[in-house]
């Protein structure tokens, strides 16, 4: 059987480690030790690891006996897919009647938690679990939970208790992490410590409920797997299906995975993982680079290969990625190499302001458009999808159509819509709907509670004043309802005072400050990031002086973001908005990365420990190395803070530390805005 055509598309390094390892005799199996395979970005990782399954297949190991674990069930079908195309080349089949059987074999590959569930369903009695269990998704999990909360008293504890999706990311962060409940909290829900005790009670009554209902959430399908690798009979048994074992993106697996592929292999025998360091950047998911950085030491008898041929792009941008990511210590070294010809060197641009960093990204991509790129192989990326606040607004004015990929659209998001129902109010009393929402974010008021003091309020002539008056024996309110609804009267006579009819930006922050803080921390596990949205939202507002002029614009802007489409461009070509953890995998032709400002980027938070900055500039560099042809570093050189003051910003470090070799700096006379090139009558191009 010969290999020729399987190896022929494969460089030397990616060869070596296709073929890592000796076939047995009479062609009955493949011997391999432990392998790691440092794959840097744009290098090929996918096919490598293809190549390396359909290797093992025609070295004589039995498909059915690779355990091959992906993220995704997408990755794990494409792998098949590859292997299967390899191995028919290979066999020259047309046909590929040969191939398709082997390929057909490959009966364990899949998702470390299809896996598990698989596995449990055999071996489920032997970890004192009912066979027939259930597996629930996300948000019957979070119901679930959310019963057990209810029964506990906790939901009346008031809205500093959290919510069910934070207590079931709480859940899900400790399993994954295997830290206790203190741990847990202190690093990542500091704003939840106060209500550890409850919290375990409230967890451990979740766990009995599962229990009781025979149903597992996601994360208890690793839970159980683990715990049947800790009884050495059963480990023995699950090791024994398998001769080798591939891991996917192991620079993403957390302490819990990495623990179930340690006790499947202790000697690393048959183990091939495939990673890349460089683009570890989920530890908020749970993620532990110390498992890839780690494997060495785990394994002494380890090989590792690194591939460093880049086929993504141009050599002007790895050099600046290579420059950036040599500033991290704890990581496997190596230098990406270009395949491709030389291209445009990056540029790092500083602009003005927010504003003009948003007019001239806008500016840009007219221009890449202009010379023959489609607007979906252009990518605009940032730290935070508050950042994309001001840009978003601008490509509305231009008539650019865009696709966010860090979530729906800035005025559309639900923490957004929850403060401007506030606001909404105070200037239009009679909007029912902004009554009814606002209304249920307070604690012990749901939908009839809403629904009665609309009823009580909504016909009078001033339901505003109406509602200060409000005798609560009058309405059918819940138990409790009316000392809830304290805070929202004496917030909604702020709102109606003249200081804050004038000032937008106090008001959002008014709003944020007594009433929607300690909800979105309770409500969301990203409460702090969607905290920094609304104040990134109120630094927009500080441009108006009066609340119904800064309601109409919104209001414009959430109608024409629908006309997403320019007249004579195909449906789907958008300009793509992305964050930069949406954005690893993907690609673009040219890219602008945006909001390079320190503290924003790295962010302030992450930059308190070594751990969190190494880890903010392997995001910085998973986003440069994201463009193929051409690159935009941009960050604005003054913000106003809240009382309106322009404060300076300094340049990311990350841009700062850069050899002055690896880009060229541009001047921008300041871009000016749509609405003095409206007055103007004719539009400035620089």
């Amino acid at each position: 059987m010969s290999t020729a055509e399987q190896l022929g598309s494969l460089n030397a390094p990616q060869k070596r480690a296709v073929t890592y390892g000796e076939p047995l005799p009479g062609g009955k199996g493949f011997r391999a030790g432990p392998l790691l395979i440092v794959a840097g970005a744009g290098t090929g990782k996918t096919n490598t690891l293809a190549h390396r399954v359909a290797h093992l297949a025609m070295s004589g190991v039995d498909p059915a006996r690779i355990l091959m674990l992906t993220f995704t069930r997408r990755a794990s079908v494409e792998m098949k897919r590859r292997a299967n195309e390899i191995m028919r080349e290979a066999f020259n089949d047309k046909l590929g009647s040969k191939a398709s059987a082997i390929s057909q074999r490959l009966t364990w590959a899949g998702t470390f938690h299809s896996v598990a569930k698989r596995l449990l369903r055999h071996y489920a009695k032997h970890v004192g679990l009912d066979p027939t269990f259930n597996v629930i998704d996300k948000s019957d999990a979070a119901d679930l939970l959310d019963t057990v909360r209810t029964e506990l008293g906790f939901s009346g504890k008031g809205q500093r208790f959290p919510r069910k999706d934070t207590c079931l990311g709480i859940y899900s962060y400790r399993v994954n992490t295997q830290k206790s409940l203190k741990e847990t909290l202190e690093s990542q829900y500091a704003w939840c410590t106060s209500h550890e005790e409850d919290i375990g009670k409230l967890l451990r009554g979740y766990v009995e409920r599962k229990s009781q209902y025979r149903v597992l959430d996601f994360d208890d399908l690793l839970l159980y797997w683990h715990a049947m690798m800790g009884e050495e009979r059963i480990a023995k048994s699950i090791s024994a299906h398998f001769d080798h074992i591939l891991v996917d993106e192991y620079q993403d697996t957390n302490k819990l995975q990495g623990d179930i592929l340690n006790a499947l292999r202790p000697d690393g025998q048959g183990v091939t993982v495939v990673g890349d360091d460089a683009q570890a950047i989920y530890s908020f998911r749970a993620a532990a680079v110390e498992n890839i950085l780690g494997f060495p030491q785990r394994y002494p008898e380890a090989q590792t290969f690194r591939l460093t041929r880049n086929y993504r792009s141009t050599p002007e941008i790895l050099a600046l990625a290579n420059a950036s990511i040599a500033h991290n210590e704890k990581q496997f070294p190596k230098e990406l190499a270009a395949s491709r010809e030389a291209g445009a060197l990056p540029a790092v641009v500083a602009l003005p302001d927010i504003p003009d960093q948003a007019r001239f990204v806008g500016q840009r991509l007219l221009e890449w458009h202009d010379e023959g790129e489609k607007l979906s192989d252009l990518a605009v990326l940032y730290r935070a999808h508050y950042q994309a606040l001001e840009l978003q607004i601008e490509l509305t004015r231009r008539g650019i159509p865009y696709e966010i990929r860090s979530g729906t659209r800035f005025f559309e998001q639900r923490h957004v819509k929850d403060v401007l129902a506030f606001l909404r109010i105070v200037v239009n009393p009679k909007d029912e709907l902004s009554w009814k929402r606002a209304l249920k974010l307070f604690p012990r008021v749901g939908e009839r509670s809403a629904a009665a003091v609309w009823e009580a309020i909504g016909a009078r002539p001033d339901p505003l004043e109406a509602f200060r008056s409000l005798d609560a024996k009058s309405v059918d309110l819940g138990r409790g309802s009316e000392t809830a609804l304290r805070p929202f009267r004496a917030l909604l006579s702020q709102l109606d005072s003249p200081g804050l009819r004038s000032t937008p930006a106090e008001a959002i922050r008014t709003v944020v400050e007594d009433v929607y803080k300690d909800y979105a921390r309770a409500k969301f596990p990203n409460g702090n990031a969607r905290l920094d949205d609304l104040e990134q939202f109120a630094q927009f507002a500080q441009t108006y002086d009066s609340l119904p002029a800064f309601l109409e614009d919104v209001t414009l802007f959430n109608e024409l973001s629908g006309e997403d489409v320019v007249a004579g461009e195909p449906d789907d070509d958008r300009v793509v908005l992305s964050s930069i953890h949406q954005a690893k995998g993907l690609e673009w032709s040219r890219v602008i990365v945006m909001g390079l400002s320190e503290g924003r980027f790295p962010n302030y938070r992450s930059i308190a420990t070594d751990e969190g900055l190494e880890e903010e500039r392997r995001l910085f560099y998973v986003a440069v190395t994201r463009a193929k042809n051409e690159l935009a570093l941009v960050y604005p050189m003054l913000a106003r803070d809240r009382y309106g003051v322009d404060v300076i910003l300094e340049p990311s470090r990350f841009v700062a530390e850069l050899p002055e070799t690896v880009y060229e700096r541009w001047t921008i006379e300041r871009e000016p805005s749509s609405e003095e090139v409206e007055q103007a009558g004719e539009e400035t191009v620089h």
